[in-house]
């Protein structure tokens, strides 16, 4: 399988070029909106615009990935992403460890119906999503402190109250901390997540000629071959994918094999050409979803 070296393609762009194109895996605090946050690192580095992947409520914190400037095209790529959550819920009876997990295990594992809550933003009707795992770690009182991971879209507040009607009584949670969204973890050894005081003061370094703290906050997007099969393409038709050719299969380096419909990362060596999806049509390999082309100068 072909793999994309992110260090490679990191370390031969400038910081400017970085600023372009790149992710920044913020650890959200209590109280802003996660527009709040995503605003806040757009003013903070003059970015023309930014965007965070997945919706926090104010009181929510943790794992936040804010894509800057062309990245933000990335943005609806990993909006689906799993998601792991680790909160405090309370009940509002006594009830023991034994009963909530047999309520879990009867109701809330695997995929199940939800309704969005009604302070949401997209559309109250039932959907499914699939809770990959819900675990009681332990209890004090009334207040259980749980983790669970989720298919993106799952409102873990709706599947506390949801849990609670279960068992005929009253749930609801105390606290909440996304420790990762897809690829995004907390505690990540290359790209951890970071407060936005860090994040500022790493910024204002950069303005003052000190760029190392900055550049290793910098995801490239090119990340996005992480989540995305990576395929590579031959240079000689590079210009004219660029203005919106699709791929045919006498473009692509090495013959590929992929199912109608799935989306794939298309590079050109380690330059990242966008974002695709398999066609098998003919000659036409895949159709461009998002091409990224370059920068006028």
């Amino acid at each position: 399988m072909t793999k994309i070296d992110l260090e490679k393609i990191k370390s031969g762009k400038t910081t400017e070029e970085l600023l372009e194109f790149s992710i920044v895996n913020i650890n959200k605090p209590t109280g802003p909106t996660s527009f709040d946050v995503s605003d806040f690192v757009r003013k903070l580095i003059g970015a023309r615009k930014t965007s965070h992947f997945g919706t926090l409520d104010p009181q929510v914190t943790g794992v936040l990935p804010i894509a800057l400037n062309r990245a933000c095209k990335l943005t609806g790529f990993f909006l689906g992403e799993d998601k792991t959550y680790v909160g405090i819920a309370r009940f509002h009876e006594e009830v023991s460890i034994e009963t909530i997990k047999k309520a879990i295990k009867e109701n809330f594992s695997g995929v199940i119906k939800q309704t969005p809550p009604v302070k949401s933003r997209v559309k109250r009707e039932e959907r499914e999503r699939e809770i990959y795992s819900f675990e009681i770690l332990e209890k004090e009182g009334k207040d259980f402190l749980f983790v669970s991971k989720v298919q993106g879209g799952t409102y873990i507040r709706k599947l506390i109250d949801d849990l609670g009607k279960t068992l005929n009584m009253g749930a609801h949670m105390l606290e909440l901390r996304r420790t990762n969204a897809g690829i995004f973890y907390e505690n990540d050894e290359t790209y951890p997540s970071i407060t936005l005081y860090e994040f500022e003061k790493a910024f204002t370094d950069y303005k003052a000629g000190n760029d190392k703290l900055l550049r290793k906050m910098l995801i490239p997007g090119e990340i996005v071959s992480e989540v995305y099969t990576p395929v590579k393409i031959k240079e000689n038709n590079l210009k004219k994918i660029y203005t919106g050719k699709p791929i045919h299969f006498e473009d692509l380096e090495k013959k590929a094999n992929f199912e109608k419909g799935k989306i794939i990362s298309v590079f050109c060596e380690n330059k990242f050409v966008g974002m695709y999806k398999v066609l098998n049509e003919g000659e036409v390999f895949a159709k461009g979803e998002f091409v990224l082309q370059s920068v006028k100068q």
